[in-house]
């Protein structure tokens, strides 16, 4: 098979972690909607998410410990025009902690104190919130094969790949749809990027405990049919793969996305065993061969 040199890499729709890639440009969209703040901050990685919290509490006092110095020599016990002082009294008010060291002694500084206090009020339970919303979010611990690989099944070539629960639950009513993505040029000379729906041989699966090997038949009615390895690179394919479910646990609908490219789909190849039985009767599912493919015999 060959491959062009000059071809840039093949952009994913989904990546490997099973995210909606971040390398693609948006032109005429504002980058910060504060409509869509709340869905901004569920969306961030939880060290940027510490980190703005940290920085966002660093300036609030430090905004705060100028406010007080405004005023003079407002705080009890203060150093007059200590910044330090300051900024330790306001992250005492914001923190209601009230050592008794340092109180305000003036007006200006007593209503600096309550609107702090309102302040802090609100930006704790806005914060506890948030975490909570991140920490309560439903995410399901599934992983799909590396690779998806296509093989004669029953006589008929059959694109498999595998998906499987690393939780010790169940995923109840478990449903998996499949979908090519390839480059076309319409008659008209358009240029098109094209979603057909591939048939399962089974879609659903009532409870997804172990592992599941998903299966395409490719026959006359496949978008696959009479395609190449080379023919899937030509087209910049990919296999979108999304996964839904109920968790048994906490009883919340999990989803789960993957992809395979045209170099991740790999022709007259099958997936090793993974599934064996212990002499009691159970049964015993290695996950160090989850990945592991074999020629055909």
């Amino acid at each position: 098979m060959k491959i062009h040199r000059n071809r840039p890499p093949q952009a994913r729709l989904v990546s490997r972690k099973g995210q909606f890639p971040l390398n693609i440009v948006k032109l005429g969209v504002p980058r910060l909607h504060f409509a869509d703040l709340y869905h901004k901050l569920l969306i961030l990685s939880w060290p940027q998410f510490f980190m703005l919290i940290c920085c966002s509490y660093i300036l609030t006092n430090s905004l705060f410990a100028l406010a007080y110095l405004a005023g003079g020599d407002c705080i009890a016990n203060a150093r007059p025009g200590s910044f330090k002082d300051a900024f330790y009294f306001s992250v005492q008010t914001m923190a209601t902690i009230g050592y008794g060291a340092m109180y305000p002694r003036t007006d200006y500084a007593n209503t600096m104190v309550t609107i702090e206090a309102l302040f802090g009020l609100w930006g704790v339970a806005m914060v506890t919130g948030l975490a909570f919303s991140r920490f309560s979010r439903p995410t399901a611990r599934v992983i799909f094969s590396r690779v998806a690989v296509i093989a004669p099944f029953n006589g008929v070539p059959t694109l498999m790949y595998r998906a499987g629960n690393q939780r010790f639950n169940q995923i109840l009513e478990a449903q998996q749809r499949a979908t090519l993505i390839r480059d076309e040029v319409t008659s008209e000379g358009e240029f098109m990027r094209r979603f057909y729906d591939l048939q399962l041989v089974r879609s659903q699966s009532p409870i997804f405990a172990l592992t599941w090997t998903v299966m395409h038949t490719i026959d006359e009615s496949s978008p696959l049919y009479q395609l190449t390895a080379k023919d899937l690179i030509e087209c910049q394919a990919e296999i979108v793969i999304t996964l839904t479910g109920i968790d048994d646990t906490v009883s919340q609908t999990i989803h789960a996305r993957h992809s395979f490219v045209a170099s991740e789909i790999i022709w007259n190849m099958r997936f090793v065993d993974i599934i064996s039985r212990t002499p009691d009767g159970g049964r015993v599912v290695d996950y160090t061969l989850f990945h592991e493919v074999k020629p055909i015999e």
